[in-house]
């Protein structure tokens, strides 16, 4: 993984100072909260309904052991002894008091962490595939395209003050595991001829006004990736909406221009790039390829098991993914304990996640969008032992990609912007399909769960999704179905009117019923509703 430089680390403790300062003139009554506003939120520090709550950027959800367990450390010593992994590949820690911020931005200073750009109108943190770098089906390793993309934004001048926020991913395989196309630039490296290069697309996100990506750039040549990025940042921040908010997103813009006629406009800034040398020479990127080189793989391990304990057999089903090195495995730890909150992990529970990264899979360890946890590289002999130390810490529950995996926000009962709990659903829909046969059974059902339009909990995307909703002071939720953030990307419609938590939660059995009843062979639940349409759900659900 990558590592920093003096450049890296000289940028991060001016940023630690910067804001230590800020922060002591608005303790003494020097900055007002309106001029502090814009410089804690370029530090992740959000104001939310009971404190401060502070967010820590994890470019392309890759961390190392020592990272991690800051992380524990900061959970400890500064918050209630948790961190809530995001769907952005970060950590949130939502019980931050304001005179403690610059020492824990000193601590992550440390380790080589920041929470630079994790708000803001600006580009944030870079997202890519959680097994990149390890999976049999990529092209290439993506990350260090995304690193690249990181150096490049850090700081840009041009494109600190967008007009809202830009959210970029770099996947290398055509199973997308990063929710690619519900980005506002999604990339995904590609070989045209024999030459590596990038497919782009444009203006996707959810939100008030989801929308799956469109294509917009069929092949760039990966020494040209950068500045046709730029190319089209610039288009957009010339032309973006920044009278209104709820327009000022670039799917706005692609969609009120046309795609075509974005297209055409990106084209011609980047024949105008193209003459200001600011593409990074093929040196720079082979030097940041050069920090994820594979590790020193066995050879000749064998990928046999003992299978002779059952419930280890049904966690090495559900939670381990096929490998690029014969004998090795990738480990998807689960954040997601039945009755738990989705995305949460203690300070213990993250320190022994990072002891397990240390003596098992080469220091290392990579943070997913669906809020869980990766381990990309352990030898399948090593298997039974991390179950073991996983099963005496709550965090081996086998429910990868079921429907008890719930992607959720953090809701009403965290953040000021939010119309309606998702943490309480969430654990609900856990605790009444707790039955793992059950689960098998139904198979694989992405839920997702946002507490308001802004979907943080990605609800347009989930095969089920639910919206929290206020209406006329009631908490409320509306059931979407046929989302997908995958190659199949989508986004999911409305059932009908809305329920309140209890019949949302019925709602969804109800769907499920329908699903079970009318499946064939082989088929998602996403599949059967592609195929038979909303109508027989909606018959069941309201009739």
């Amino acid at each position: 993984m990558y590592v920093y430089d003096q450049y890296d680390q000289a940028m991060v403790d001016a940023r630690v100072a910067d804001f230590r300062d800020q922060t002591r003139r608005r303790l003494t009554g020097e900055l007002t909260e309106e001029q502090f506003r814009p410089l804690r939120l370029m530090n992740g520090l959000y104001l939310q309904l009971h404190a401060y709550m502070l967010r820590v950027a994890i470019p392309y959800g890759t961390l190392n052991a020592r990272q991690m367990k800051m992380l524990a450390h900061i959970a400890r010593k500064y918050d209630k002894d948790y961190g809530h992994f995001t769907t952005r590949q970060n950590i949130q820690y939502n019980w931050i008091k304001l005179e403690d911020a610059p020492d824990i931005l000193a601590d992550l200073a440390t380790v080589e962490m920041h929470a630079i750009q994790t708000s803001g109108n600006c580009i944030r943190n870079i997202s890519s595939d959680q097994y990149a770098g390890v999976s049999a089906d990529e092209l290439t390793d993506p990350r260090p395209w995304a690193e690249l993309m990181r150096q490049w934004s850090s700081f840009h001048p041009e494109f600190t003050y967008l007009p809202r926020k830009f959210k970029i991913c770099v996947i290398a395989s055509d199973e997308d595991r990063a929710a690619m196309r519900l980005h506002d630039i999604g990339i995904q490296l590609v070989k045209k001829d024999g030459v590596v290069g990038a497919k782009v697309f444009a203006g996707g996100g959810m939100g008030r006004t989801p929308i799956v990506g469109p294509e917009i750039k069929d092949f760039v040549t990966e020494d040209e990736i950068i500045s046709y990025v730029e190319a089209c940042l610039r288009v957009y921040n010339r032309y973006g909406r920044r009278d209104n908010k709820y327009k000022a997103r670039i799917k706005i813009l692609v969609s009120e221009l046309g795609v075509e006629e974005y297209k055409r406009q990106v084209e011609e800034e980047w024949a105008h790039m193209k003459t200001l040398g600011i593409d990074p020479p093929v040196a720079e990127l082979n030097r940041i390829r050069a920090y994820f080189a594979d590790p020193a793989f066995e050879t000749g391990l064998s990928d046999d098991l003992d299978r002779s304990d059952p419930d280890f057999a049904l966690w090495v089903d559900s939670q381990v993914a096929a490998h690029k090195v014969p004998g090795y495995a990738i480990v998807n730890i689960s954040l997601k304990p039945i009755g738990g909150i989705p995305g949460d992990a203690s300070s213990a529970q993250i320190d022994l996640i990072a002891d397990l990264a240390e003596k098992y899979s080469f220091d290392e360890l990579r943070v997913t969008h669906a809020q869980n946890i990766v381990l990309p590289s352990v030898k399948k002999a090593d298997l039974y032992a991390i179950w073991q130390a996983l099963n005496a810490a709550d965090l081996a529950e086998a429910n990868l990609d079921l429907i008890t995996d719930v992607i959720a926000c953090p809701g009403l009962d965290y953040c000021s912007l939010a119309n309606a709990r998702s943490i309480p659903l969430s654990q609900k829909i856990s605790e009444r399909f707790a039955d793992p046969a059950r689960q098998r059974d139904i198979g694989e059902l992405k839920l997702k769960i946002s507490g308001c339009i802004n979907a943080c909990g990605h609800h347009h995307a989930g095969h089920i999704g639910i919206l929290g909703v206020d209406r006329k002071g009631t908490e409320n939720y509306q059931l979407l179905l046929g989302g997908s953030g995958a190659q199949d990307a989508s986004l999911g419609k409305i059932v009908g009117p809305g329920f309140d938590e209890d019949g949302v939660v019925d709602a969804i059995e109800k769907a499920t019923d329908v699903y079970l009843a009318k499946r064939e062979e082989g088929e998602r639940f996403l599949d059967t509703y592609r195929r038979i349409g909303m109508d027989p759900f909606k018959e069941a659900i309201y009739g």
